[in-house]
């Protein structure tokens, strides 16, 4: 304790605080003591946004499906070709898609690649099934459409998967078999998921993929259509017996005119089915599936214990 010149002690100043201002300084700080964990969350958000790195388009939900579909299906079309030309087994202007994919090494790159584009064409196809069955649980035109979709596609694609394992210099007929599930069947389904596009939009569908589907649609029946047309001309008999296994064309030969009107249009049909699927990488963007696992029991293996749990589970259960 100080003392004073007198010699008294002197006493402690006191500090004397307006209510109004205590009254201030108590709201601010009950202010940040509510809103800090709020601004800190706000806070380290950003700071993660900025840190990590943007997701990619294609990363987005299930769209990595679609574009798998058409890259790869593109790609053993490509692949096949480069190697068919490269080895002189076909003529370098438009073969047809089979021709490339006749003889070895090319038949077994062409036949492994549809392969597996016919399990990502099963993945995509029930994806979509699963999407339309989501957002339209209570409409039963819609349901009943969906499913039928989703068996055509799944038709199409055992379709595809002939086509890759019956060549049409070997089986010819199973092979033109396997062509018409593939582009038939197929094109059934494309214009089924129109239907679907049309009844679904506004609400989950906008105009534009109900207006691109149909111009996919209608890409693919003019394609098949004039390929159809050039190939009854080319297979009547007039030009020759025994085209099936021509793979050398002369421009000069008679019957090269529809040939190359038939190559064309198959060339244009499959390129029509896959621009058909890059229409449903936006709409994939926006789905992901959960397989759920279930248990039947704590372990794997058969024991006595088990058994007896069993039988007392199921007596307990008869009781009852």
């Amino acid at each position: 304790m100080r003392m004073t010149g007198t010699g008294h002690p002197r006493l402690p100043r006191k500090v004397v605080v307006s209510p109004s201002l205590g009254h201030h300084y108590i709201l601010v700080i009950l202010h940040y003591w509510l809103w800090w964990p709020c601004l800190s969350r706000r806070m380290a958000q950003c700071l993660e946004a900025e840190i990590s790195p943007e997701m990619w388009w294609f990363q987005q939900g299930l769209s990595f499906l679609p574009v798998a579909l058409v890259v790869w299906s593109a790609a053993s079309f490509v692949f096949s070709y480069i190697t068919a030309i490269v080895l002189h087994h076909v003529d370098p202007l438009v073969p047809y898609i089979s021709d490339t994919g006749t003889i070895p090494p090319e038949r077994c790159l062409f036949g492994i690649m549809l392969n597996v584009s016919t399990f990502l064409g099963i993945a995509t196809m029930y994806v979509r099934y699963k999407q339309v069955s989501a957002l339209s649980p209570e409409t039963p035109k819609v349901l009943r459409l969906n499913k039928l979709g989703l068996v055509l596609g799944w038709m199409s694609c055992f379709g595809l998967c002939i086509i890759a394992n019956f060549q049409k210099c070997i089986l010819y007929y199973i092979h033109v078999l396997g062509a018409c599930l593939t582009f038939g069947v197929g094109s059934i389904y494309m214009l089924v998921q129109t239907v679907l596009s049309y009844l679904m939009q506004p609400e989950f569908h906008s105009k534009d993929i109900f207006w691109a589907r149909l111009a996919v649609f209608l890409w693919s029946c003019s394609s098949i259509l004039s390929m159809f047309v050039s190939s009854v001309v080319l297979y009547s008999g007039l030009y020759g017996q025994n085209l099936v296994q021509k793979l050398h064309w002369n421009f000069q030969e008679r019957g090269y005119t529809p040939h190359i009107i038939s190559t064309v249009s198959e060339w244009s049909l499959a390129f029509s089915f896959l621009s058909f699927f890059l229409t449903y990488i936006r709409d994939f963007q926006k789905i992901s599936l959960r397989a759920v696992v279930s248990l039947q029991g704590q372990t794997l293996h058969e024991s006595p214990g088990s058994f007896r749990a069993e039988e007392q589970a199921l007596f307990i259960a008869g009781s009852i």
